[in-house]
């Protein structure tokens, strides 16, 4: 999985990873396969970015999972953001027609004590990491 780690000459425990992950490598997995990816991440402190994002079915199912896992001396939660590609303008009636009735979104997920959402609009997800 590709990653940026931010540089800090220690053992990585004052950076900041992110977790970029693919479309492509998250089509191969199931619905608690995907959960439990970004879960580990999160778990793990990391900030994970998706390519194309959950289904509502997962995002759901992730809420649920995260809710059962929270520890107030271990585990926060998440802060997730999601921003939708706009398919309502442009493009002809084939185009249209041929889109998926899911539309593909940039998800950002993160653990809640570290990250803040600070401003969200339909192009622009500004975050605070801490």
């Amino acid at each position: 999985m590709p990653e940026i780690k931010q540089p800090d000459g220690d053992d990585g425990d004052g950076g900041i990873q992110i977790d970029l992950i693919s479309g492509e490598r998250m089509d191969g997995l199931a619905s608690m396969e995907k959960i439990r990816l970004i879960l580990d991440g999160v778990h793990d402190g990391n900030i994970v970015i998706l390519e194309e994002g959950l289904s509502p079915d997962e995002e759901s199912r992730l809420i649920e999972v995260t809710m059962s896992e929270i520890n107030p001396d271990e585990f926060e939660g998440i802060e997730i953001e999601t921003y939708p590609k706009d398919n309502s303008g442009g493009g002809g009636l084939i185009s249209r027609l041929t889109r998926s009735s899911e539309p593909k979104k940039l998800t950002v997920i993160g653990p809640a004590n570290r990250l803040e959402t600070l401003h969200k609009d339909e192009t622009l997800i500004q975050t605070l990491v801490s």
